[in-house]
């Protein structure tokens, strides 16, 4: 009985993930992945064109699972204070669930990855910032934040301690769970 199309490529990309889950792990090899899946490195060559490639279906997935919940958070809430709140809780919750995931954000699986890689990393930082701001912008024209509020530092700030949690958590081996502080965090930075 023969896969369904693009069942083997998830598989693939599920295995690249659970790999880049163990922390400090050493460079991930297609050999290694290709031995993990049971597969030939050909085969995964079948589905992929490079490892570059691979990390590229974590990005998709990644983006799409992120902007999915952003826009429903959105949709769902019309405090833009409270969508940023909701936002940063989202993404390091994302994190903590997605640990694999957690270092492809941080880079830290990428460093000796193809460039193009970090650049996509930057992409999707710049895309949660500005998401940020729209929302505090929203927040602003709605009178619930100070007119005067300086709407690039704080969305820069939020994205900051994101980030920060992402990175905090690869790099103490999974132990510093990024969800511990995030609601004193939120109060402390958005009141």
């Amino acid at each position: 009985m023969s896969a369904k199309p693009g069942e083997r490529k998830h598989q693939i990309l599920q295995m690249l993930a659970e790999m880049l889950e163990q922390p400090r792990a050493a460079r991930i090899t297609t050999a290694a992945l290709a031995a993990r899946l049971q597969c030939s490195e050909a085969a995964l060559y079948r589905h992929f064109a490079s490892k570059a490639q691979m990390f590229e279906g974590l990005f998709e997935f990644i983006e799409t699972t992120i902007f999915s919940l952003v826009n429903q958070i959105i949709a769902d809430e019309t405090n833009g204070v409270e969508q940023a709140r909701k936002i940063a809780v989202m993404l390091v919750t994302f994190a903590q669930r997605n640990r694999g995931m957690t270092r492809v954000l941080c880079g830290d699986a990428l460093v000796t990855e193809d460039e193009r890689l970090q650049a996509r990393v930057s992409q999707i930082t710049e895309r949660i910032e500005t998401t940020f701001k729209q929302a505090l912008r929203g927040a602003v024209t709605a009178g619930v934040l100070d007119p005067a509020t300086e709407i690039t530092p704080l969305a820069a700030l939020l994205t900051h301690c994101v980030l920060g949690s992402w990175l905090r958590f690869a790099q103490s081996r999974w132990q510093s769970t990024p969800t511990t502080h995030i609601d004193a965090q939120m109060r402390l930075i958005l009141g």
